[in-house]
């Protein structure tokens, strides 16, 4: 509706004989708020979605939390993360990756010249599974659409699934993860690559060689947005 009726004031502009349209530029003061505008709005979006959440009872997981763990990190990441659940750490402080674990990812983001502030981080599910085991699949279902929820507002360019459990949920697919490795993706239409968890790192030192090649695909593209 609103198409049509521009098209037929552009053809009334030029019955009249208008042939250009001025349009003031937008100075680059108020570029700049219209971007911290838009980021306050999505960083404040996800501080209320996070509280509206914190109390969910969708699967039993909740009966074992200290806190609901959502994520953290730049509410406009051009790279969002994801992992596969809080661990005790995580549980502990409602922030996702704080534990060895996320030292690690730390660094690894480092290596590539990237920091945390830089990035999103969550988790296929916001609570953590008794002893760490893998969600279940009604936990996975129950706690997805938080996530789906968070990359349409993120709106991130890169997705990096890490480990087994992220990658077979998002991707829907039920495979190695040394396959899962060897493709790129498409999520949601966001390009999507898949490496190790940074708890299997930690178990299996050996792999490290292995995710550090992963990283730099990653850096790759990064660098081309």
């Amino acid at each position: 509706m609103v198409r049509k009726k521009l098209q037929k004031y552009f053809e009334y502009l030029q019955l009249s004989g208008i042939e250009d349209i001025y349009l003031k530029p937008v100075k680059a003061k108020e570029k700049i708020k219209i971007i911290q505008s838009q980021n306050i709005d999505t960083k404040q979006q996800l501080i209320d979605l996070e509280k509206k959440y914190q109390v969910c009872k969708k699967c039993n997981l909740w009966k074992g939390r200290n806190k609901f763990c959502y994520g953290n990190g730049n509410p406009n990441a051009k790279l969002m993360l994801i992992g596969e659940g809080p661990g005790a750490d995580e549980d502990r402080t409602g922030r996702v990756f704080v534990g060895r674990a996320g030292q690690l990812l730390t660094k690894m983001l480092l290596a590539i010249k990237l920091s945390r502030d830089d990035v999103y981080i969550g988790n296929i599910v916001k609570c953590r599974p008794p002893g760490n085991r893998n969600p279940l699949p009604e936990e996975k279902k129950a706690c997805l659409p938080y996530l789906e929820e968070q990359i349409s507002i993120i709106k991130p360019q890169i997705l990096l699934l890490m480990g087994k459990v992220a990658a077979s949920t998002l991707l829907e697919m039920d495979t190695t993860l040394k396959a899962f490795r060897e493709q790129t993706y498409y999520y949601k239409g966001i390009k999507t690559y898949v490496s190790y968890h940074p708890s299997a790192l930690l178990r299996n030192p050996g792999w490290k060689k292995f995710a550090w090649i992963d990283l730099q695909k990653i850096q790759k593209e990064y660098n081309t947005l």
